[in-house]
Parts: structure tokens; C-alpha cells; sequence
């Protein structure tokens, strides 16, 4: 599996533990509107455009009720179709994202920082936030493409791989076991860790050391550092960090280089977050 889709196949849907399954005789649950937000789930890069009975399939979701979240879509203006077989999401479906987006309080002060980073190191930076296994961009500044994937606001990665991710698991209060249990190591590269016992050991060593370095384990040729954005109560509630390609700066010098700047950007962003 290509990592950087990974969440073109992977989903979630009704089956696997959004929706119905998820809620079992919750009477409070408003199931049409779990189901319209499988629905909109089931759109990705890969599958931009799907029929009734795509998603259906892909849901869980009985065709006749896909058919009616689809037709509530499109007259809300979510959703359209140009042959009448094959639906799509429109533009507007954004302003949902938005609306979280928006309500970031430090969203505000973030790009100019972000960019004032980017110009003066002339390297790509973002803030993600933790969301169940993955972390989620809400931020980014990039200067060039330098992983295979095309890095936006909105896209996803598995925080246990991410050097952003390590650090928003470090800075948590949780049980880092039950976590650890739900990784996969899958070996993305050969510089990928492998064991729970070994990720373990370098979470509690970024833990100690307040920042985390992620040396080509998810993508050969890809170096990135972050620190975590700490809330008043002492967790992490975002991260920033620098990602560089492994033959413009060593590990070192990305250290030197970079981690006063992201501590000093770190630190201006907890400030709206107190």
C-alpha cells in the first residue's frame, strides 16, 4: 500500500465503526446525519466522483438512503452530479472544513509565522493537530515538494511515523500502551521502527528532550523536526515543525538550524491558546 493514499482506501465507513456499528442503541444518535457524513467520507482523491452504488458499497449504507443524503447534498450545494450517475463533491463542501479551521485560535497568527520560517530557513513548515492515530495539517508554508505526496491543509498522516505526530503523543496525557497497540508497523522504509518497545523509547526520548526528529522513516529522503504548541493545561494541542530534503541539511545542522526558530514560534502561538 502506497502510504500516501492510504486514506483514499481506508476510509471509514458505516461497517468499520462510523456510523451505526459505532452507536449501538444510542437513541440520541441522529442517524441520517451519521449517514450523510459517511457519505461525504467516501469521497477521496482516488474515488473524486462515484453512483449510488459505489458508495453504497463502500458505506455499508442502503442505496436508498445514499440516493437521498446525495439528493440533500446537492440542494444544499455539497454535491452534484454532471450525468445524473456519478456524484461529486462541489467547492462548497470546504466551507465545512472552514468552519473548524476558522475556530483555531491561533489559525490567525499561524501562516505568517509559518511563512516568516519558510523565507528565512527556505524550507517547508506546517502545524497539524492530533486526531485519533493520524495527525491532521491545519497550517502549512511550503517552499517545495519534497515528499511524494502533495502536503495540504486537511491532509492526513500516521502520527506515529511524523515527527509532529511523536511529539502531540508525547505531550499527552494518555495511555501511550493502548496507543501503541493500534500502530502498525508497517515498514514504509527501511529506517522505519518497527516494535511498539522501540517507539516507546523514542517517544519517552522526545518526551525528555521536548522535540522529536523523524529521519527518512517515512519517506527516503525526508528529514523534519517539530516541538510541540502547549495549552495551559501542559498538553500539546498542535505541533510545528520543518521538514527538509536528507541531502540539503544533515541532522545535526537541522537541529542547529531550525529549533530555535520553531521553539520561538511554538511559544508565540501557546500564547493564543492560554
Amino acid at each position: 500500500m502506497d502510504l500516501h493514499e492510504r486514506d483514499d482506501d481506508d476510509t471509514p465507513t458505516v461497517r468499520g465503526g462510523f456510523g451505526e456499528g459505532a452507536v449501538p442503541g444510542d437513541p440520541s444518535i441522529m442517524m441520517s446525519l451519521v449517514r450523510g457524513l459517511a457519505v461525504i467520507q467516501a469521497f477521496s482523491r482516488r474515488n473524486s466522483a462515484m453512483t449510488i452504488s459505489q458508495i453504497s458499497h463502500k458505506t455499508g449504507i442502503p442505496r436508498a438512503a445514499v440516493r437521498r443524503c446525495l439528493y440533500t447534498l446537492r440542494a444544499l450545494g455539497f454535491a452534484d452530479t454532471d450525468d445524473g450517475r456519478r456524484y461529486a463533491l462541489r467547492p462548497k463542501i470546504l466551507s465545512l472544513g472552514h468552519a473548524y479551521l476558522s475556530s483555531i485560535p491561533f489559525a490567525a497568527a499561524a501562516e505568517p509565522l509559518l511563512r516568516a520560517i519558510s523565507d528565512d530557513l527556505k524550507e517547508s513548515s506546517s502545524i497539524a493537530v492530533l486526531d485519533g492515530d493520524d495527525i491532521v495539517y491545519t497550517a502549512r508554508a511550503s517552499v517545495s515538494r519534497i515528499m511524494a505526496i502533495d502536503l495540504q491543509v486537511g491532509s492526513r498522516l500516521p502520527a506515529a511515523f511524523t515527527s509532529m505526530g511523536r511529539v502531540l503523543i508525547a505531550f499527552r496525557n494518555e495511555d501511550l500502551g493502548e496507543r501503541l497497540g493500534r500502530v502498525a508497523f508497517t515498514p514504509l522504509t527501511p529506517r522505519t521502527i518497527r516494535d511498539a518497545a522501540a517507539l516507546a523509547a523514542e517517544i519517552a526520548r522526545v518526551r525528555q528532550q521536548g522535540y522529536s526528529v523523524v529521519d527518512e522513516e517515512l519517506e527516503i529522503g525526508l528529514r523534519s523536526i517539530a516541538v510541540p504548541i502547549m495549552a495551559a493545561d501542559g498538553t500539546a494541542c498542535a505541533a510545528i515543525n520543518v521538514g527538509v530534503h536528507a541531502s540539503r541539511m544533515s541532522r545535526d545542522e537541522l537541529v542547529q538550524r531550525t529549533l530555535p526558530r520553531l521553539k520561538v514560534a511554538a511559544e508565540e502561538l501557546a500564547y493564543c491558546v492560554r
